[in-house]
């Protein structure tokens, strides 16, 4: 196992002045100024793999960005359930090709917005996401099998999905093919936003 000093030496790189020959990534791995095959590790072609294959280090789709399109998403969410359709169904009709929700405070901490801690709160930095209803009305005519959906969200998170899964298959989109995302970091919600109801434990020494 690595001892603390030799971790840190290869995790943070080192300052270095403007006349100092040496380079170094963020990570503190020096770089060479010339590579040739001796730098070529045995197993290289195994790990590689191949393109939309097992490890996935070519990327995780055959023909990756020459076949499709990176999704074009804006973080986009306020107010009422109503308003934030009328935002994303403006987004998709000028050329944005996925949505990431926001969702408001209240949301975030899986709290209704009725709830008297909700004060001042409803609607302010997302939408506000209370029942099935509301999600319906957040994407009404937008077709869940089209359009993939971004939601950062950590407590709540397999609620919303399950209500958003709903809608799919109302709309006739089974679960599998409804192009949902969640994105669960708790540290995130934590340190920026102090939103996390499941905060990490802290780690002393």
């Amino acid at each position: 196992m690595a001892t603390e000093e030799e971790v840190e030496r290869l995790t943070i790189a080192p300052v270095v002045g403007p006349d100092d020959p040496r380079r170094f990534t963020d990570s503190g791995i020096e770089v060479k100024p010339l590579y040739d095959e001796s730098d070529v590790p045995d197993d290289l072609e195994e790990r590689l793999g191949e393109p939309g294959e097992h490890p996935y280090t070519r990327g995780v789709h055959r023909e990756m960005y020459r076949k499709q399109l990176w999704t074009m998403r804006q973080y986009a969410g306020y107010a009422s359930a109503k308003e934030s359709n009328e935002r994303y169904r403006y987004l998709i009709e000028h050329g944005s090709t996925g949505l990431s929700m926001a969702f408001d405070l209240p949301t975030q901490l899986g709290l209704d917005s009725d709830d008297p801690r909700c004060l001042g709160e409803v609607g302010r930095t997302g939408v506000a996401i209370d029942t099935i209803d509301d999600m319906r009305i957040a994407f009404d005519s937008i077709p869940l099998d089209e359009v993939s959906t971004s939601m950062t969200i950590n407590a709540p998170a397999s609620v919303l999905l399950c209500l958003y899964q709903i809608v799919g298959e109302e709309q006739g989109v089974p679960a599998r093919s409804c192009a949902a995302r969640r994105r669960t970091t708790s540290s995130r919600s934590t340190s920026r936003a102090g939103t996390s109801s499941t905060r990490p434990r802290a780690r002393c020494g």
